[in-house]
């Protein structure tokens, strides 16, 4: 129930504009208080265009994303752990294809550290989604054997269902040893926390930047879009994870 509430309320903002919206339409149709209607409308409709842009949709995130920089194996590892993400499975598709959002980047990533540091383990974590065969640990194990990793280089972590439950699962497994810890960019600085939270020693490894600090198109600046709008509720969905992480007490090792 807390997991599927954290993915509701993270995603919020788009569907709370709608609704102020609705509301402002339902007070100009069926109330006395057309003006506050038109507030309303007018309020959410800015509110939704500017988040839809690109200078203030990555300027809300690239905050949280600049944090770390971009791993150049600076020592020898004994483990890469990769986050899981969103997944499904469908065997009529390309392995790949099942990897949703934000989970390909972070394998992919995974698997550039891991090609220079042959000799390590990848440590690939997610539990089952409802009404899916496999978890989203083994779908990453199969996309990461497709792509050229031996299955005796995997290790899968299949009970897991959030960040937290991932570190103290990784626990067990790594023990005082450090290593290298891969998840999105914006998700690392959270991630980084729960790792520590649990007495380990993660060298953080960003992928899957959103924030775009590079030349772009003016008219892509300038007309909002769904794709930037994706990056504004990123922003959200990392700043209340981490306002949460602060409120709620450390969970015992």
């Amino acid at each position: 129930m807390l997991f599927a509430l954290k993915k509701v309320f993270g995603g919020l903002p788009l569907p709370m504009l709608l609704l102020i919206m609705a509301l402002g339409i339902f007070l100009i149709w069926f109330s006395r208080w057309q003006k506050s209607g038109k507030i309303l409308i007018s309020a959410s409709w800015i509110f939704l265009l500017l988040l839809s842009l690109q200078p203030v949709a990555d300027r809300l995130l690239a905050p949280i994303e600049d944090r770390y920089p971009t791993w150049h194996n600076q020592h020898p590892l004994a483990y890469i752990v990769v986050l899981g993400g969103g997944y499904t499975w469908n065997d009529d598709w390309a392995p790949s294809s099942n990897m949703l959002n934000n989970s390909l980047p972070r394998l992919t990533e995974g698997i550039r550290i891991w090609r220079a540091n042959p000799g390590a383990w990848l440590i690939f974590t997610g539990s089952r989604a409802q009404n899916n065969p496999l978890s989203s640990a083994e779908v990453t194990s199969r996309v990461a054997q497709s792509l050229g990793v031996p299955a005796e280089a995997i290790i899968t972590l299949d009970k897991p269902h959030d960040t937290e439950q991932e570190a103290s699962e990784v626990a067990k497994i790594v023990g005082e040893q450090p290593f290298v810890l891969v998840t999105s960019a914006n998700h690392l600085p959270r991630a980084m926390i729960f790792f520590q939270r649990q007495g380990l020693h993660p060298w953080p490894a960003p992928a899957n930047q959103l924030a775009v600090s590079s030349p772009l198109n003016p008219w892509e600046r300038a007309m909002p879009n769904s794709f930037w709008l994706g990056h504004s509720e990123r922003a959200w969905y990392e700043s209340l994870g981490r306002l949460w992480q602060w409120l709620k007490p450390q969970s015992a090792s």
